[in-house]
């Protein structure tokens, strides 16, 4: 049985568009609820954007996670 081992940059390149959607989901919703405080809330394209981009260390944070209950599974 040979082992097949995944890395975590392919696992992050199957998670990220999963975790970019939930980031963009949360500043959306961190942004509305900064309301109370005086701060403006994001457009939802903005929220997209900024989704994206803080997407991928996320992304590479999930990876890392997964890979690392994997590992844990293994043994």
């Amino acid at each position: 049985m040979s082992e097949a081992r995944w890395p975590v940059w392919k696992l992050s390149l199957l998670l990220y568009p999963f975790v970019a959607g939930t980031v963009a989901i949360n500043l959306f919703l961190l942004f509305l609820m900064l309301q109370v405080v005086g701060i403006a809330a994001l457009s939802p394209e903005a929220s997209i954007l900024g989704g994206l981009i803080l997407g991928v260390p996320a992304t590479w944070a999930s990876g890392k996670w997964a890979r690392h209950l994997m590992d844990e599974a293994d043994t």
